[in-house]
Parts: structure tokens; C-alpha cells; sequence
């Protein structure tokens, strides 16, 4: 049976690749969602030989044959939101295909103002926030304090961010900030409402309806599962549902309309911020692949934390997910070296374990335990397909396979779109 849904999701810390699937697939769909998360989120895509980086924006942007959705599971800074709108547009893309929920909840300026203020009170126990606000706007929301994109565009705007504001300016100023001024920032909220209202729309009933039609749907994850606010390193988390089950609440789409879910996996890890990752390690070989892959934070350009790839944490994410597949990244990274390494278990307290536990104290002491397998020294590039890689990686990736029973549908060796080999059809 053809798929019409494909969640795409990060199988780990986030920064896979998922922007660059999610475009791919996107030039088969009439649909890309994304369904949480914020701004802290960046998805670097290229094609034409031009690179672009997007934060709030779906991947499907590019193509005005779209529709592009910010879903009601978001957290949306409409200021931002509209900078990377003008943005898009100067460099040619309309943004006419973009809707915006109106379920969704906003980020406001006091929610980045106590982000950056609490991380900077919190001292060695900093959870390595974005500051853009995203877990004090999910604080509000789940609180039932906060204020929805309906709201924003609503004639009673003015009344609700003074009575919002108020409480949180007595907030900041208690946690050493200076308050926010109501008059001038309401002006600013006022014009980017005007700008941003046609967008505006219900966003839940366009797209069950364009899915009882057979229209093909895309589901953009952001961050990574291993970042999930159940699932994760808690508290070393986002504050959403970045796994599939965060695409049916975070868009209104009935978890049995989800037809398939594709893992984005890179051929090795990396990890921002705090938390534990037992595959790190620090050497010239996490250099060079750092450099090489340009690992550093599109959103917050911090370098990355570089570790071997974690079948583990795979494994765990294939389950907590249900992956139906796995997109294969930045393989071509790998190229060059002798050893690859490949952690299949680890060893706790004189046992081995094959799974993640929840006590951080516990797993900080898991120690990885590695599969060691033969490199290859080609470029692999220009490969075109499986049969053409060199028969060291062709065996790296049969062997992610074996550990986590998972098929390597799609595999990555460049940036470029092109350089995207599709072993098994997705839609």
C-alpha cells in the first residue's frame, strides 16, 4: 500500500539531518507540518548550490505547490517568525503557502527574558537552553497561562498581554532583570500581528481534510528523541514531544492516519549542550569530523559534542517511536578513517545493559561497549546507489541494521539533495 503520512523524526540528540530528508520528501507531498518546538530548532537545507536555514519555517517552503504548516503543538515567536518570513521573501520565496495555527501558543518577550535569566542563576546545573524562551512559553501553556496565536490576532490582545505582562514583570524583576516597557512592545506585538494574521488560519481542519483527500503529508520533527520531555536525559530535554507521538498531538492528526515513520540517523552522534552521552569522546578523529561535518549549532552555533554512533540510544529510539525506517546521514564523514566504531551495549557496575535508564546517575556510569569494524578510504560522493558504496561502509550499514532491526531505507552521502540514495521508496 502507498504511504500518504511520514513522520520524519531525529533518532537522537537532534542536528541528524532531518531538514534535508524532510525537503527531499517534501518534493512528493502536498503537505509539511511541523508540529513542535520552536526557534531553537535550525534546519540547514541546500540545493541549486545555495544553502538556507531555517528555524520556525517548514522545509517545504521552497516549493509553492505546498502547503507549509505551523502546527498547533508549536511554540511561535511571531516576531521571529516574521523575520524569517521577510527573509524567505527577499530571496525569492513568497511564503504564500504558509499557514499558521491558531491553537498555537506564543512566545512572548518575557518568556525569552526569564529563559536567559534562570539559565544564568542556574550555574553548573544549566540545562543548556537555547534562551529563546521555548520552556517558559510550554510552562505557561501547560499551566494554562499562556496566550495562543488567536489571541495575538484578536482585537482583546491589548488587555491580555498587559494582564500577562504585569505578573511577569513583577517575576522579572524579582529574578534581577528590568521589567519589559507595555507601551512600546505592544506596538511592536500590534504590527506583527497585522503581518502575520493572513497567515493565520485552523490550521487542524486544512489538514484532516487534505488527508481524507489522499493528500501525501510530511511530519517535521525538531530536535531529536533523545531530547523528548519523556523520553530524553530529563532534565537535560526540549520541553515538547519531538518522537511520533508529538505528531498527532502537536497537529490534530489521529495517530491512525500515520502511515510510515522514518528515523534521521547520522553515521555518528553529536550533542549540544548539557547531559550525559556515553559515546563522546575528544580526540583528533572528533576534531576532524567536527570540522569536516561543521558541527556547530545552526541556531546557537555552539560546537557539538562528537561521539561514535550509539546503537543503544537507537535502539531505544526505533522502540519509543516505532520506526518503520531510517534515513542514513553524513556517511560520506566517515570516509577516511581506519577504525569506526560502533557501541552495541553498555557495561554498568560489572553488567551489561542494551538499554537507556532513567536514572541519569546510572547512566552516567554506563560505559560503551564497541563493535570495532574496518573504515573505507574512498570518496563516496558521487555514489549513485547501495551496490556502489565501498564494502566496508556497505557492511557499517548492514550491521546498524542487525543492531537495531531497523532497515536503512535512504542514506545520505553529501549535503546537496542529489547526494540522497533511496533504497526503499518512502511515498
Amino acid at each position: 500500500m502507498m504511504n500518504k503520512t511520514v513522520v520524519v523524526i531525529g533518532s537522537q540528540w537532534g542536528d541528524e539531518g532531518k531538514g534535508k530528508i524532510t525537503n527531499f520528501l517534501s518534493e512528493q507531498a502536498d503537505f509539511v507540518v511541523r508540529y513542535q518546538g520552536g526557534d531553537n530548532a535550525g534546519h540547514t537545507i541546500k540545493f541549486d548550490g545555495v544553502t538556507y536555514k531555517l528555524h520556525l519555517i517548514p522545509s517545504g517552503v521552497f516549493n509553492p505547490n505546498i502547503k507549509n504548516i505551523l502546527g498547533n503543538g508549536m511554540v511561535i515567536n511571531p516576531i521571529h517568525a516574521l523575520q524569517e518570513i521577510q527573509a524567505l521573501k527577499k530571496q525569492g520565496f513568497p511564503c504564500n503557502n504558509l499557514y499558521i495555527s491558531d491553537r498555537a501558543n506564543v512566545i512572548m518577550n518575557y518568556h525569552m527574558e526569564i529563559d536567559a535569566l534562570k539559565e544564568e542563576t542556574m550555574g553548573e546545573g544549566k540545562i543548556g537552553t537555547t534562551k529563546k524562551g521555548i520552556g517558559p512559553a510550554y510552562t505557561d501553556k501547560t499551566a494554562r497561562e499562556g496566550i495562543r496565536i488567536v489571541d495575538l490576532v484578536s482585537s482583546n490582545f491589548p488587555a491580555l498581554y498587559q494582564e500577562k505582562l504585569k505578573a511577569k514583570n513583577e517575576l522579572i524583576t524579582r529574578m534581577g532583570g528590568k521589567p519589559i516597557d507595555y507601551e512600546a512592545s505592544l506596538a511592536t506585538y500590534l504590527e506583527v500581528a497585522k503581518q502575520i494574521t493572513p497567515y493565520v488560519t485552523d490550521t487542524v481542519t486544512l489538514l484532516n481534510k487534505g488527508i481524507k483527500e489522499g493528500k501525501k503529508v510530511v511530519f517535521e520533527g525538531a530536535q531529536g528523541a533523545l531530547l523528548d520531555v519523556d523520553f530524553g536525559s530529563y532534565p537535560f530535554v526540549t520541553s515538547s514531544n519531538p518522537t511520533s507521538g508529538g505528531a498527532c498531538t502537536g497537529s490534530g492528526v489521529g495517530p491512525t492516519k500515520i502511515d510510515e515513520i522514518i528515523g534521521v540517523v547520522k553515521a555518528y552522534s553529536t550533542r549540544v549542550g548539557s547531559g550525559v552521552f556515553p559515546t563522546e569522546f575528544e580526540d583528533e578523529i572528533s576534531k576532524d569530523i567536527r570540522e569536516r561535518a561543521h558541527e556547530y549549532g545552526t541556531t546557537t552555533k555552539r560546537p557539538r559534542r562528537i561521539g561514535w554512533l550509539d546503537c543503544v540510544v537507537l535502539k531505544y529510539s526505533a522502540m519509543i517511536n516505532g520506526l518503520t525506517g531510517i534515513s542514513l546521514m553524513l556517511l560520506d564523514i566517515l570516509s577516511g578513517l581506519d577504525t569506526i566504531k560502533l557501541c552495541c551495549a553498555y557495561k554498568v557496575d560489572g553488567e551489561y545493559i542494551d538499554y537507556i535508564p532513567a536514572d541519569n546517575g546510572l547512566l552516567a556510569r554506563c560505559q560503551p561497549v564497541y563493535l570495532e569494524m574496518e573504515g573505507w578510504q574512498e570518496d563516496i560522493t558521487n555514489v549513485k546507489s547501495f551496490k556502489e558504496l565501498p564494502i566496508n561502509a556497505q557492511r557499517y550499514i548492514e550491521k546498524i541494521e542487525e543492531l537495531i532491526d531497523v532497515k536503512v531505507k535512504i542514506f545520505s552521502v553529501g549535503p546537496d539533495k542529489l547526494q540522497t540514495i533511496v533504497r526503499e521508496n518512502i511515498f
